[in-house]
């Protein structure tokens, strides 16, 4: 395979995990300043209406995308052990699967053109099949890393494949390509990561069509459908239910708007839980130990997260105006509302890793359905008051979802609801007193143009905060200044 498996018992072990996260996370920020940069020139030029049709297709990518085999990867990283023959299973196994799911979308694409009355986007969708093929090149490699905590192989891969994205979407959007310039820059992504990973790992994309013996990989990898379909519902079920009361040009705001508050939960998280699954797996033997890790986890990520969230909510509109121009305008009071959601979505989605590291994937499978309930729901009931019915469901619901996340995937590691109040209160407590801080400061201002008024409650918010972690979280503070120094965790976890 090229890399060995991380050891839990290695003295390096901790050492091991601060460099895949390193890597992780800093290739992942280096890519998306290079996306950022591409995004918000494309988004200048294209209107809102181009994003609302590609809202459309994304609901048949993300609802095709739970059969697309990576619980399979999920198995891979799992296993206590890993032989050659196996990962040759699963990259065939991934290959008929996603070969598959090209042929499906083909032949939905009309239907979801007709459900949406937009004939464009059965084109659109009979193009971003091409997306499924890169799947296998992609998803076994990513097995390999992550059993070996190594992830400083792919960090150049992932910046070249950001590169080449942003290039096509400049390059589509200046020629007037329209909707079409959202299509084909990730296609260009995905691409050059899946070949990129292919050479930076060393696997050799053989197949076998033998399944002998993969039996335990696909039961797991099938015990972990149920939750990523639930999922999927849970997620995709606004874009769903509002692409058809909704126009385009609404729809789009409502899309861009979930877009720029997810940023840091749907850019950031994910790297993060791609090197917390391999390592609570490594340490699923102690679940006091994961349970230690976990709640660090939640204090630290709020202590980054939080300010960021509920300084989106406070300087909305100059936020708005500055990064997506005038016409982009009426997407600030949707900015306003998400932005308070993000918080329990952050929380909410780091539990999945700990569950499934644990080998129950099946408590992840209930909570995906608990959200797959009621988020549309929420999402119906709000859809009554138009596009800012959708941004209200989400503040309703999510604090309910994250809830019960907490109660049903904290019992088996020993995490009371009492600990996690403890961890997310620092990082959350300080981000409300800087952005009422914010607020009061912006309200004194005089009238002034967008970016010159947000340069001003930027920094001045990063002060509040600071100040507020002095007064109120001081240990805390000193904790984030400790992040990069080991320290062992306690046998147990904290009362």
């Amino acid at each position: 395979m090229g890399l060995e498996d991380a050891n839990a018992n290695d003295a390096g072990f901790g050492a091991r995990i601060r460099s895949a996260l390193f890597w992780r996370s800093g290739s992942q920020i280096l890519s998306q300043m290079v996306s950022w940069v591409a995004t918000l020139a494309v988004i200048r030029i294209l209107d809102p209406a181009d994003y609302g049709l590609f809202a459309m297709t994304q609901v048949v990518l993300n609802f095709a995308a739970f059969l697309n085999g990576y619980g399979l990867v999920s198995a891979l990283v799992q296993a206590p052990t890993l032989e050659s023959h196996r990962l040759r299973q699963a990259f065939g196994i991934m290959l008929l699967l996603n070969g598959g799911l090209a042929m499906i979308q083909l032949a939905l694409a009309p239907i979801a053109a007709g459900y949406y009355a937009q004939p464009l986007v059965a084109d659109l969708l009979r193009v971003q099949a091409l997306l499924y093929l890169s799947t296998p090149f992609i998803s076994i490699p990513e097995a390999i890393m992550g059993r070996a905590l190594d992830f400083r192989r792919p960090a150049l891969v992932n910046l070249i494949a950001a590169m080449a994205s942003a290039a096509v979407a400049l390059g589509g959007a200046l020629s007037g390509w329209g909707v079409w310039t959202l299509v084909f820059a990730p296609i260009a992504g995905f691409w050059v990561k899946g070949v990129g990973y292919v050479l930076a790992t060393g696997f050799r994309p053989i197949p076998s069509f033998d399944f002998r013996g993969a039996g335990p990989m696909v039961a797991y990898g099938i015990s972990m459908l149920g939750s990523q379909l639930f999922w999927i519902v849970q997620s995709q079920s606004d874009i769903f239910i509002g692409g058809r009361a909704l126009s385009a040009h609404d729809l789009g705001l409502y899309a861009e708007a979930l877009f720029l508050t997810q940023i840091f939960v749907s850019k950031f998280i994910p790297p993060l839980n791609d090197v917390a699954f391999p390592a609570y797996a490594r340490m699923q033997s102690d679940p006091g130990r994961i349970a230690w890790s976990f709640c660090k986890a939640v204090r630290l990520l709020l202590l980054l997260s939080c300010p960021i969230y509920l300084g989106m909510a406070a300087t909305a509109g100059p936020l708005v105006e500055t990064l997506f121009g005038q016409k982009w305008l009426d997407m600030a009071p949707f900015v306003a509302i998400l932005a308070l959601a993000m918080p329990f979505m952050t929380v909410q989605v780091m539990f999945a890793p700990v569950s499934n590291a644990l080998g129950r994937p099946g408590i992840t499978a209930r909570i995906s359905a608990i959200g797959a309930i009621l988020m549309p729901l929420s999402f119906l009931i709000g859809i009554q008051f138009g596009a800012i019915g959708l941004a209200w469901a989400w503040l309703g619901a999510f604090p309910l979802l994250t809830l019960a996340t907490a109660r049903l995937a904290g019992a088996p590691m020993g995490l009371g609801l009492l600990d996690l109040v403890r961890a997310a209160a620092p990082g959350i407590i300080c981000s409300v007193l800087m952005s009422f801080g914010v607020m009061a400061l912006d309200s004194q201002l005089p009238p002034l143009p967008a970016p010159v008024r947000l340069g001003v409650l930027v920094p001045a918010g990063g002060l509040f905060f600071l100040a507020a972690l002095m007064i109120v979280a001081r240990e805390s503070l000193a904790e984030l200044f400790r992040l990069v120094i080991r320290r062992a965790p306690p046998e147990q976890a904290p009362a």
